[in-house]
């Protein structure tokens, strides 16, 4: 993981990290026995949302082409990944939803994040509502999976830092997504054309 996620920072073999990367995330489903589970199930599509915003951040254009064979330019491809990358993304939270107690606060928060997902989804305001999801869940991750708190030989630490990593990177995708846009299959650009 850590090669991996090196070399997507170096922007050294992007394709191959985040291939490496998604075999992990599948890997762990199985190993930790979660694979069933929804909210592990939901947090892992997002983090392979994130995952595809990387790789379609790193998309290059092939050099291979076959004579008489329809292909997609590198803008096409790169519009569907941004796409699936930008619903997966936002799985994250409908997990979040429906964990846990109910409280005013959670509610008021919860229907401010649907919107904020639904935004994303459709790509309005997409780079508004990331953001507003990006200061929501660090806020979130550090008060509730805050695994340093936690005694060092409580069973719950290692569940706790699990989440907590894996959301971080969760926020990661998200920031990408605030950086990137939403892509060509979206609300924010169909005004633009208009």
């Amino acid at each position: 993981m850590l090669a991996a996620s090196g070399a997507i920072i170096a922007r050294r073999y992007p394709e191959i990290a985040v291939g490496a990367l998604m075999g992990v995330v599948i890997i762990q489903g199985f190993g930790y026995g979660l694979i069933f589970d929804l909210n592990f199930f939901l947090r892992n599509l997002s983090v392979v949302g994130g995952l595809i915003m990387v790789f379609s951040d790193a998309i290059t254009s092939s050099k291979r082409n076959f004579a008489g064979l329809p292909s997609l330019t590198e803008n096409d491809r790169r519009k569907y990944f941004q796409l699936v990358g930008r619903v997966l993304l936002i799985f994250l939270f409908i997990g979040f939803i429906i964990q846990g107690q109910w409280s005013f606060a959670r509610v008021l928060v919860s229907i401010l994040g649907l919107i904020a997902c639904g935004m994303i989804a459709v790509g309005f305001k997409a780079k508004w509502s990331a953001a507003f999801l990006v200061i929501l869940l660090s806020v979130f991750n550090v008060v509730i999976n805050n695994w340093w708190s936690v005694h060092s030989h409580h069973p719950q630490r290692d569940f706790l830092k699990y989440d907590f990593f894996q959301t971080l990177s969760i926020v990661g995708g998200l920031l990408l997504l605030v950086n990137m846009g939403p892509g060509g299959l979206s609300v924010d650009e169909k005004k633009k054309i208009y």
